[in-house]
């Protein structure tokens, strides 16, 4: 294979970040024309299929996908590159990187790394989301410092880290005023046959929640299921039904998403983990996140 042509892998990053050429043409100022016959003969000097059609747009395959992955790594380097040549008093700071899942309450893991940013040696925080699985992955080649988890790390997985558990939370339902008002019953009895919006199965609760649910002998209408906790509280916001979030940001959450505080459930909390490198921490970054969790956030 010759080398690597970084035009060509720049105008592949695009087009799978963008999902149609079209829309890649218009932000690099190319031709659609150019820009297909430079994906095919990148492609080809890969010898690998990048794109699968998918009605109008194109869709990565499995390996376009782990491209791309390395496309975002590679050119976000260059851009942090060309800030520091801009502004040589960015050179000082450090990147600290956090990876948070899908699963976990933005509120809480926007509080939880607030203090990183208040030390007295600079930091750059660069922060992704995903799946735990995916981000574990980039734990494991070191493109994360840290991950903020609703679970500890799964132990059949071959990926040197190690959980340090940040705290717990009861969980609280809530609901737009409008919605509240409908509901017959005092909690939770007022969840029988009520419009019901549940965190999907790669949160940790979601079994015990269904559980809690039979336990209780209510049969809500559940309207929908989401992997990520703030879609979630979206259509919460929305009216579409009630919804579930960790009772230490009820006030949070009740302003954010102008909504009301319906009951806590009994006997059900939502844990919070840091999953790191290291066995003990010792980063001044993530010895803040700890310590804001022990003492202020779950104390």
């Amino acid at each position: 294979m010759s080398n690597l042509n970084f035009k060509h892998l720049r105008y592949f990053w695009m087009v799978g970040k963008t999902g149609s050429i079209a829309r890649a043409a218009e932000q690099l100022h190319l031709t659609p024309q150019s820009i297909s016959g430079q994906l095919t003969e990148f492609a080809s000097t890969l010898g690998v299929e990048l794109f699968r059609r998918s009605g109008r747009n194109l869709e990565l395959t499995d390996t376009g996908r782990r491209i791309l992955s390395y496309a975002e790594t590679i050119f976000n380097t260059g851009d942090e590159l060309l800030d520091i040549v801009r502004d040589q008093s960015l050179k000082t700071a450090l990147a600290f990187r956090v990876g948070c899942a899908d699963s976990v309450s933005k509120l809480i893991a926007c509080r939880l790394v607030e203090p990183a940013l208040s030390l007295a040696e600079p930091l750059r925080l660069i922060c992704r989301e995903g799946r735990l699985a995916s981000l574990l992955a980039d734990l494991a080649v070191h493109r994360l410092d840290l991950i903020i988890a609703d679970r500890p790390m799964p132990p059949h997985l071959s990926v040197k880290g190690y959980n340090h558990m940040l705290g717990e939370s009861g969980l609280s339902v809530f609901a737009t005023a409008a919605l509240a008002a409908t509901l017959t019953g005092t909690f939770p009895a007022c969840l029988d046959r009520a419009p019901l919006l549940l965190p999907g199965e790669d949160f940790a609760i979601h079994h015990k929640l269904l559980q809690w649910l039979a336990n209780q002998q209510l049969r809500p209408r559940i309207v929908g299921e989401f992997d990520d906790s703030a879609m979630m509280k979206a259509f919460g916001q929305s009216g579409a039904g009630a919804f579930f979030a960790p009772a230490v940001i009820a006030r949070q959450v009740c302003e954010q998403y102008a909504v009301v505080e319906l009951g806590t459930v009994p006997g059900l909390v939502e844990q919070v983990y840091a999953i790191t490198t290291e066995r003990r921490m010792s980063h001044p970054a993530t010895l803040a996140i700890s310590q804001r969790a022990r003492r202020e956030l779950f104390a």
